[in-house]
C-alpha cells in the first residue's frame, strides 16, 4: 500500500508523530481527541495559555475593523503597544517586526548605525536566530557551519570587546544553548565593558520576555540594564510578532528609510501584545516564581522563572517521546537536556500532575 501524502513541507523540522487540532489553558488536543498537558508552551510563545481570553478578544476585535496597512500610516494598536512596552522598560522606543531574528537583525543594524563600528560580541553557546546576521553572533558552530560564510565581525567571548565594538548581545539565560543564566557578574562584566569601549548592550530577551522569568524583562530580575532589548515568542501569546526595544537613555540611531518591516506592527497581532502586556501583572509574576519553586525543587531544575532545565542520563528525545505517549509536552534543549517552558498561567495543581507524570516517565 502506497503512503498517503499528507504535506509538501520542506525538511526543516523533526516533526513528533502528532497532529495539534485544538489548545485551551495548558492542555493541547490531537485529531484523534487525545488531550495533552502543554508543559512547552510552543518553546515559551503561549505564555497566557491557548485561547487566553483577553488576547483572543483583542485579536476578534481588530480583525473586524482593520488588518493591515503599510507601516508608512500609523495604527493605534501599534502605538498602543510601543507606549506599553516603553513604559514596561522605562523609556524606550520601539521597532516591530514578525520574529526574534528579525528583532535580533534590526538591533545588528541599529547597532552599526548608531556607532559606526562593525564588530559584535556575544557568547559560546548562545542562540540569537537563524538569518544570516542573527547566525552570524550564535555561538553555536553546528548551526553555523552549513551556512558559512556568515556575516563578518562576530566574536564570542567577553574577552574580545575594544574599539572595534558596536555592541555586546547577550541572552540573560541562554535558552537554546541548554537554558544556563549568565549570572549578575558577567551581566554587570559586560555592562562596563560596553561602557568603556563606548559599545552598546543589547539583551536578546526574545524566550526570557514578557513575565517568562518572574519579571516582565529578566534585566529588571537580574539589575543590570541594557541599551535595547528584543522581544518575541511570549509578546503576542502565539501571533507572530517581534520587537527591539531601543532605551530612551540611548541613542535612537535610525532615520526613515534605514530599516523596514512589510508586516511588522501588524494591527492584529499588535492588539493582541496591548492585552498580554495588560495581563503580565504582578499578581501573575508572583505565580510565575511559586511555579518555578515547585518545578525547581522537583527536577533540580536550573534557569530563571518558568525558562527552566535539567539533565538526564538518558537522551533527551527519548525522554521527549515518552512523555507524548503518555500525554506530556515537553521539549529538549541539548543532547541530554530536557526544557520545560510551561504557559505562566499553568495552575499549581496542572504542575503538580505534570510532574507527576514527568518523574514516572523518569522512572
Amino acid at each position: 500500500m502506497s503512503e498517503v501524502l499528507t504535506h509538501k513541507l520542506l525538511p526543516t523540522y523533526a516533526r513528533l508523530d502528532v497532529t495539534f487540532v485544538e489548545g485551551d489553558g495548558a492542555w493541547l488536543t490531537d485529531d484523534a481527541g487525545r488531550r495533552y498537558l502543554d508543559l512547552f508552551g510552543g518553546i515559551a510563545v503561549v505564555g497566557l495559555g491557548h485561547r487566553h481570553p483577553a488576547p483572543l478578544a483583542a485579536a476578534h476585535a481588530q480583525l473586524e475593523r482593520l488588518w493591515h496597512v503599510s507601516n508608512l500610516y500609523w495604527t493605534q494598536p501599534t502605538e498602543e503597544l510601543s507606549l506599553k512596552l516603553s513604559d514596561r522598560f522605562g523609556g524606550a522606543s520601539s521597532f516591530f517586526c514578525n520574529s526574534g531574528a528579525e528583532a535580533n537583525e534590526a538591533a545588528l543594524k541599529w547597532a552599526r548605525k548608531v556607532t559606526g563600528r562593525t564588530g559584535f560580541v556575544a557568547l559560546d553557546g548562545s542562540f540569537h536566530g537563524r538569518t544570516f546576521g542573527a547566525l552570524s553572533i550564535t555561538g553555536q558552530p553546528a548551526k553555523r557551519a552549513a551556512f558559512e560564510p556568515l556575516v563578518p565581525g562576530a566574536q564570542f567571548g567577553l574577552e574580545h570587546v575594544g574599539p572595534e565594538t558596536a555592541a555586546i548581545v547577550l541572552e540573560p539565560v541562554q535558552g537554546e544553548g541548554g537554558v544556563h543564566p549568565l549570572g549578575l557578574e558577567l551581566l554587570a562584566e559586560a555592562r562596563g565593558l560596553a561602557d568603556e569601549h563606548g559599545a552598546l548592550l543589547v539583551f536578546d530577551e526574545v524566550q526570557t520576555g514578557v513575565g517568562r522569568t518572574g519579571s516582565f524583562f529578566a534585566w529588571q530580575e537580574l539589575g543590570v540594564k541594557p541599551d535595547a532589548v528584543t522581544l518575541a515568542k511570549g509578546l503576542a501569546n502565539g501571533l507572530p510578532i517581534g520587537a527591539l526595544l531601543v532605551s530612551d537613555d540611548a541613542p535612537t540611531g535610525f532615520e526613515p528609510g534605514d530599516h523596514a518591516s512589510t508586516f511588522g506592527g501588524n494591527p492584529v497581532a499588535s492588539a493582541a501584545a496591548c492585552a498580554v502586556v495588560d495581563a503580565i501583572d504582578d499578581a501573575l509574576l508572583a505565580h510565575v516564581k511559586e511555579l518555578s519553586q515547585l518545578f525547581t525543587s522537583a527536577f533540580d531544575a536550573r534557569g530563571l522563572g518558568l525558562l527552566l532545565a535539567f539533565d538526564t542520563e538518558r537522551p533527551a528525545g527519548d525522554v521527549v517521546d515518552a512523555a507524548l505517549e503518555r500525554g506530556l509536552v515537553i521539549g529538549s534543549a541539548g543532547p541530554n537536556t530536557i526544557r520545560l517552558t510551561p504557559p505562566l498561567t499553568l495552575t499549581l495543581d496542572e504542575a503538580r500532575q505534570g510532574i507527576a507524570m514527568l518523574r514516572d516517565v523518569l522512572a
